[in-house]
């Protein structure tokens, strides 16, 4: 960014400037582990007061983490269970994924991932081919052989078979077992029975026929229906001078009006008084993105974006203040929920046009050390992009 007499200058949007990702250190008095909930729910409630339009005709996601399983179900009504090992057998991860969509007779999906193994890399002995196929054994019955494994998800599917043995035996005590050759992999049921009736209440199958558990006599038509997801338009902001209009504005000026869109401006965005400096990017012939960093701990980041018109009355409106990065009208968060990087959370946002819009909300599941970067999408706001 150029400076002229501590101004910040964008003359008719031809500066071209990169995402911020340095700055100093926040200061001691800052908890960044106690905080990262709060910033991200900041920058989520932030947009929301925004989407309102969108989001009346979607469900009210759900999620639920019990012992060793977790649910979530996003705004179409699409729940997704993900089950892992015990949290006390960290040298043989496992986690499986099972998917059911809202709506009448809906079946339920399973896949199965594998972690590292005593015996060497699960994804090696997979990686050769169909002659290695993993087996599910629940209390010592073997229910055949999962789909091949796929190389592009680093998982492999189940069948209906072994899909409805297995969510059979989360409903009691059993030992569920994956089997690779001569390494086996122990999946928890600790919790499954609560996350499957948190599910089943977010879908209205509660004493259906059809309910995962406790069914009843009512017929699975009486569920609920899937909601259609909102659709969104991205509009990618161009390169070409769309205004004569420049922006120029003493830096400190730009941080008093921004910390007056914080609740509290020195928990919620503690640098944003440091000398790592201003961003700006143009929306459009009278809108521009502003962005600065507001917090660091010991492995992430969060940067400010705010949305501002380029002249008084610049009525600026925070868009989040976890963002990572932002790329062709898109502002992405992705927050580690630990340092080993096993579990993350994530949260896009995307220019309509004249506003930023919330277009996916997600984590990548309990931290369990299945998969770096997190063993699987696990939704709760999903949406319809088209460009």
């Amino acid at each position: 960014m150029k400076y002229t007499n501590n101004k910040i200058k964008y003359p008719n949007n031809k500066q071209k400037l990169g995402n911020h990702t340095s700055g100093a250190i926040a200061p001691a008095t800052y908890n960044p582990k106690k905080q990262l909930k709060k910033y991200l729910a900041l920058g989520l409630f932030a947009v929301s007061t925004m989407t309102i339009s969108t989001i009346g005709n979607t469900a009210t996601p759900v999620a639920l983490d019990s012992k060793d399983w977790q649910v979530a179900c996003d705004n179409t009504r699409t729940c997704r269970l993900a089950g892992y090992q015990s949290q006390n057998n960290s040298e043989m991860p496992v986690s499986v994924l099972l998917i059911r969509r809202a709506g009448d007779a809906a079946k339920v999906d399973g896949r199965v991932k594998l972690g590292g193994s005593k015996e060497g890399s699960a994804k090696s002995l997979l990686q050769l081919g169909n002659r290695h196929r993993i087996s599910l054994i629940i209390d010592g019955k073997d229910y055949g052989e999962a789909q091949p494994y796929s190389s592009t998800t680093n998982d492999a599917g189940l069948n209906t078979t072994q899909v409805n043995a297995l969510l059979k035996a989360l409903t009691k005590e059993s030992k569920i077992e994956f089997v690779l050759r001569n390494t086996r992999w122990e999946l928890s049921g600790d919790g499954a029975t609560a996350v499957m009736l948190k599910a089943d209440e977010a879908q209205g199958r509660i004493g259906t026929i059809g309910a995962l558990v406790n069914k009843g006599t009512k017929p699975d038509s009486q569920a609920l229906a899937a909601k259609s997801a909102p659709q969104l338009r991205l509009i990618v902001p161009t390169a070409r001078a769309a205004t004569k209009n420049s922006f120029k504005i003493e830096a400190s000026a730009l941080t008093a009006m921004m910390k007056n869109t914080l609740s509290d401006a020195k928990r919620d965005c503690p640098s944003l008084s440091d000398d790592s400096g201003w961003r700006v990017k143009r929306l459009n012939g009278t809108q521009l993105l502003v962005q600065h960093k507001c917090w660091i701990d010991a492995y992430n980041v969060g940067h400010g974006m705010w949305v501002m018109n380029d002249s008084e009355p610049y009525n600026p409106k925070l868009v989040t203040n976890s963002a990572t990065s932002y790329d062709s009208g898109k502002i992405s968060s992705i927050q580690k929920s630990r340092s080993l990087g096993d579990c993350l959370e994530k949260s896009d946002w995307i220019w309509t046009g004249s506003r930023f819009e919330k277009s996916y909300e997600s984590t990548t599941g309990l931290c369990r050390m299945v998969e770096s970067g997190g063993a699987w999408d696990l939704p709760t706001y999903v949406s319809d992009v088209k460009r």
